[in-house]
């Protein structure tokens, strides 16, 4: 997801501010330490980790007592969309204003600059069966392949209403390969992460209906499978791919959206049943929810933010759409992936940073 509008970002800051002190903080946010620093040279952190916090015991158990969250990189203008590569054993992610993406490496940690670079201002990425990555790009407005040989193939440009707005995110079914992808037009809203419209200056809907998107593997055929999210954004499958997730960002720009992550039954190469899995209210404060991942027991990771201290970082959702877990951030979390050769690392993008916590559960899925 793109930077929100300012005026969201006042609204929710006046709204904050107005609020009862009591009701801003959740009785287990009400336990955070002061201010800790995230640098190589802080001293050690006392565990467990206060920041990660089981609102749930019985039900999040993927909190280990002796794991500390960890800001592996920083420097960027807004971090998104990792991707975990399981053969190369690297992390892939985007630095849309700088307009590169960068890479980290199991091994060592080590953190190239400038793997792609430029990227076309790209968000999110993910990998298909080949290994092969696939980006959504901001500033072209389409969702391409990097093929193993360094050249690049546009997978799709537009859809049956026309060019996209601003493709976001993106995953892939690994039974038949269909790419699916949403595109709330983020991108196409400022040229600081994309390429601004003339339009985006006077209303909120950039070309066309937002709206989430497959395409067939077999004839690159572009469908629009729903656009019943205002501004459908992080997207992600159930472990057993009969759900999909997705997640609505539409309160930024639609005063009448829901900040919600909605479930899709799967049907084959479409979707059905549109239902809401979860409310990102929490305690009176309402953020939203961007990047979403599922692990193998069917929780859902969320990144969340734009309410400040005690919200911003990662929700837990357990299936039945019940909050079972925090992961507190000092930064907004715009998308997470599971990483690492076991998938237990959880790779955080958040503002300016990279953060990483090991974790006792796995991935659903490899990226």
């Amino acid at each position: 997801m793109s930077h929100l509008s300012r005026d969201l970002s006042r609204r929710l800051l006046l709204g904050t501010a107005a609020a009862p002190a009591a009701a801003l903080i959740h009785p287990a946010a009400a336990q955070q330490a002061p201010p800790r620093d995230y640098g190589r040279g802080a001293p050690p952190m006392r565990y467990p980790d206060a920041d990660i916090v089981a609102l749930d015991p019985k039900r999040f158990t993927a909190r280990l007592g002796n794991s500390a969250i960890r800001r592996v990189w920083t420097g960027m203008g807004w971090a998104e969309g990792p991707a975990w590569h399981a053969t190369g054993r690297f992390l892939v992610w985007s630095d849309i204003p700088n307009d590169e993406c960068l890479r980290l490496t199991e091994e060592d940690l080590h953190v190239s600059r400038r793997f792609r670079s430029p990227s076309g201002y790209s968000n999110g990425n993910t990998f298909d069966r080949e290994g092969r990555q696939i980006a959504c790009r901001h500033f072209h407005r389409d969702v391409v392949r990097y093929e193993p040989e360094g050249g690049l193939t546009v997978l799709a440009a537009r859809g049956p209403d026309g060019p996209f707005n601003a493709p976001n995110d993106v995953v892939v079914h690994p039974a038949d390969g269909g790419i699916w992808f949403t595109d709330p037009g983020y991108g196409a809203l400022m040229d600081y992460e994309g390429n601004r419209l003339p339009e985006a200056a006077t209303s909120p809907r950039p070309l066309i209906k937002e709206a989430v998107y497959r395409i067939d593997p077999a004839s690159g055929a572009v469908a629009k499978v729903t656009d019943a999210p205002y501004k459908p954004n992080g997207l992600c499958f159930s472990p057993d791919y009969r759900t999909l997730y997705v997640a609505d960002t539409g309160l930024s720009h639609y005063p009448e959206a829901k900040s919600i992550v909605w479930a899709f039954g799967v049907d084959g190469t479409g979707l059905r049943d549109p239902r809401t899995f979860c409310s990102m209210e929490m305690d009176g404060r309402t953020g939203m929810a961007d990047g979403i991942r599922c692990d193998e027991s069917g929780n859902l990771w969320v990144g969340a933010g734009w309410v400040g201290d005690g919200y911003d970082g990662v929700h837990v959702f357990a299936p039945d759409g019940q909050r079972i877990g925090l992961i507190r951030l000092p930064e907004i979390c715009a998308n997470l992936c599971f990483g690492g050769t076991r998938r237990n690392r959880l790779f955080m993008t958040a503002g300016q940073s990279l953060y990483m916590v090991p974790v006792e559960t796995r991935g659903a899925h490899f990226c």
